[in-house]
This record gives structure tokens, sequence and C-alpha cells, in this order.
């Protein structure tokens, strides 16, 4: 067989080698693996992809990274993790492995296009969630467990706090994660698209059906049906839904059998749906049945430790192989203090905003625009400002910042973009200092030192912002 095409795979693992048979079967699809009980310097750098069984601990791909560096190979390396044990492959993937396996999965097949996806783009092939602060792994530990029982579930949170997420962990860590994982946003579209997207439709059933045409229940067997922003669903689809998970099957519109259903449902909102069952917009019965069990997601605020991880990631999915961008010491604390209303998309608009901006520098406090602090009112005034001020960037002018629940920062308006920035960071500084006892307290809240923040208030207080002067020494 001509070796063209054969990618030699270092396949590490320390409980079980692969048969013969395996291998021979991996060699017919062009695989070449090498499985040595450990690996030798000439192993790590002709190979074409590492593969690596983590037990219990990342502490083989920490050793394999670091041969890899002394040796400046750079072949990308594929995780096997055991799907119980979903956190080892999230930590596995902040170190550096460009995917994460079952450790289960021996399919050639499979494993061809794993290689594949693998080598075409490590660098982009990044996690699409982070769990660095308490707050979020132990929320991470509690979705773990909970996807291992085929209950429904209600996630509740913020908007953009990263719900769909968490749905697919639940998904991705249960016993049905070889099936569909179906989304699908219940405030998107008019309430009889919706209908006849969730439940499907008979030929003749209406109008233009010619066909049958199953629905997202239906789609989802077997898998797992995500109902996004559920608050949102009309009264008359509530009690639809609650038959559905009632009697665990559907039928589809201008039909008259049920279709069984095995799937799970996971549901989400930003409403408190509490309130809305007072005002009637919402079923009791209903709420009860989808909060089987119920999952908090806390605003990004409330996880500060997630935030410069997130910012990494952002990063390194805007930027080409070979490009670096760094945050300078102002930026991260900025980045760290602000309050995000928007959360996690919030958070990815303000770091795109700022790559755009920083021309392929390192990214600074002015780099950083927040969604609350607009760029321009319209096109028109962006053209005037263009004109009539003098910018060595050509970009226009920010508004002021509004923030009703602070008062003591001025009110700026058509000021320069720096400007801006300062101007955001002297809210959320008079924010920590009325919310606290000392000084002290205030720089812990904003994750500063006190130094830093002594500093900056004396800068406050010479630009004739009105600062207690105990606290400003």
């Amino acid at each position: 067989m001509a070796k063209t095409n054969m990618m030699t795979v270092l396949w590490l693992d320390p409980l079980e080698q692969l048969s013969a048979e395996t291998i021979s079967v991996f060699r017919a699809q062009n695989l070449a693996v090498i499985q040595p009980a450990a690996a030798a310097d000439d192993e790590i750098i002709s190979a074409d992809v590492v593969v690596v069984n983590l037990c219990r601990d990342i502490d083989l791909l920490k050793q394999v990274q670091a041969r890899q560096a002394a040796l400046s190979a750079a072949a990308p390396i594929v995780a096997r993790v055991s799907r119980d044990m979903f956190e080892l492959g999230i930590d596995a993937m902040s170190q550096g492995a460009v995917t994460v396996v079952s450790s289960d999965q021996i399919s050639a097949d499979k494993w061809v296009e794993t290689f594949a996806e693998a080598q075409i783009s490590p660098s982009k092939d990044q996690p699409t969630f982070v769990f660095a602060d308490p707050v979020s792994r132990n929320l991470l530990a509690l979705t773990e467990r909970v996807a291992q029982v085929d209950v429904t579930v209600l996630l509740t949170g913020p908007t953009g706090a990263g719900k769909e997420v968490l749905a697919r962990i639940l998904h991705d860590a249960s016993p049905r994660y070889e099936g569909p994982f179906v989304a699908f946003n219940c405030a998107a579209m008019p309430e009889n698209l919706i209908e006849d997207m969730l439940f499907g439709h008979e030929k003749g059933s209406f109008t233009g059906a010619s066909k049958v045409q199953p629905g997202l229940f239906e789609q989802a067997q077997g898998g797992t049906i995500f109902l996004d922003e559920i608050g949102e669903m009309s009264f008359h689809l509530q009690a639809k839904l609650l038959r559905i998970l009632q009697e665990r099957s559907v039928v589809r519109l201008g039909g008259q059998k049920g279709i069984d259903l095995d799937i799970r449902v996971i549901a989400a909102t930003n409403r408190n749906l509490k309130n809305a069952i007072a005002q009637r917009s919402f079923r009791e019965d209903l709420y009860f049945r989808l909060s089987a069990f119920k999952l908090t997601i806390p605003p990004l605020r409330e996880r500060p430790l997630d935030i410069l991880p997130l910012v990494e990631q952002f990063i390194n999915q805007q930027t080409t192989e070979g490009q670096s961008v760094r945050l300078t010491t102002e930026a991260q604390e900025l980045l760290v203090t602000y309050q995000w209303p928007g959360n996690v998309r919030e958070l990815q608009n303000v770091i795109i905003r700022a790559m755009v901006l920083c021309h392929q520098g390192p990214i600074d406090s002015q780099h950083l625009i927040f969604d609350d602090m607009p760029i321009a009112q319209d096109f028109e005034r962006q053209q005037g400002m263009a004109q009539t001020n003098d910018h060595s960037t050509g970009l226009p002018q920010t508004g002021g910042v509004t923030q009703p629940y602070f008062h003591d920062a001025p009110q700026m308006h058509d000021q320069p973009l720096n400007q801006a920035v300062k101007n955001s960071e002297c809210q959320s500084i008079m924010a920590a200092l009325r919310a606290s006892r000392s000084r002290d307290q205030a720089a812990e809240r904003l994750g500063i030192s006190p130094r830093t923040l002594r500093h900056k208030l004396q800068k406050l207080r010479e630009q004739g912002i009105s600062v207690t002067r105990a606290y400003a020494r």
C-alpha cells in the first residue's frame, strides 16, 4: 500500500493497548499507529497526531506537551476522556488539547474524521465554554450529576450568560450524547410557524402542506430538545407542550395518531416565571413540569475569574495562525471590573471591537468600547465628526456613557473614545466606593490593589471630580 497519505498516530494509553486487529483496521484507513509504553523523542517528532488517554488527571497531556516544547514539535493532541469525567475534558481543552473524544471511541472511521479536523485548524478548535471561577466550577459539577439522570431541566439566568452552552453540556455528558441535540428559540417567529416547526404536520393539513413534515420533537428522538426563551411561548402552545411532557407523545398538525417520544427536554428563560404565573402569562402546571431540576446560571459579573480566560478564547477565535494579541494590565483591570450587563455575549462583542481598533498591537483600555457606550448615533453624525475632529485613526468620537445607577461620574457628550473609557472607569470606582466600608474593600471589589485605586482616585480629584479626601489620600 502506498504510504504517501499515511498519517502517523502516536497512541498513548497507560491502561490498554490496541489489538493487532484494530491496528490493522486503522492501517486500512491510512492511519499508522505507534503505541509505545512511553513516547520517545523521535516518535514525538515524527507523529502527525498524538492521542492521549487521560485516566484521572491531565498529567500525561502535560508530559507530552513538555516534550513537544523541548523538541519544537507541534503535532496536535487529541485527548480521550471517560464520558463521566466531563470536567476533565474541559481541563484538557483549556490546557491545549485540540479536541476531546470519548475514551470508548475506537471506530476507525470516526478517528479519521477527528484527526482530519485536528490537523485542519488546531489553533481554532477552542472550547466554547469556560469554567475557571469557583462559582462556575460548582455549577459544572452539578450539571454533570444532573446530566446522568433523565429529567427535564429548566435553565434560568440573564440574557447572554450561556444557557445554550450549559444545555449542550447536559446533552454531551448524558447517556443520550450520541443522539441529536435540537435547539429552538420560542420567541423567534410567529405562533403558527412555531407550532408547525415543533409538532410537524401531515400531508394536506393546510394549504401548501404537500408532504409529511416531522416536527422538531420527532427530530430529537433519542436525544435532547432545547427550548430557549420558553417564557415567551404563547398560552395556547404552553397547553400543547404540557400535554407532550405528560404523555411523552406528539400529534402532528392535521394528524390523529400520537407518536411516542424518547427525548429529554431542556428549557431556558431569562424571565422570572413565578412572576409570569402571577400575571397569568405562564401556566403554573407547565412550570412544575419543566422545573423537575432547575439550574441557575449567574451573570458574568458574579464569576469574574471566567472573564480573562473567555477573553483569551475570543482572541484566539479571531486571530490567524502566527498572530499574537495581548492585553495591557489596564485593559485587563477594566474588563474584570466592568459590570457586564450583556454578559458573555457583550464580552465577545467588546473583544471583537478591540481587535479592530488595536491594529494588531496590544489591546489597551482605550480600545474597549462597551455596549452601553454608543459608537455613533447614526451615519451622518459619524461623517460630521470625521470631518470636524482631528483624529489620527480617522474613527468617529463616541457618545457619553449612561448608567443610571451611578450618579457621581460626569455625564459627557460627544467625548473622545479614551475619555469615554475613563468615564466608564470612574463610574465603576464610584459604585465600588459606595458599596464598601473602606478603600481596601473597594479595591478588592474592583480586583485591583489599594495602591492602584489610590492613584486612580487622586487622578479623579485632579480632574475636578468630587472624591472624599480620605479615599483619595
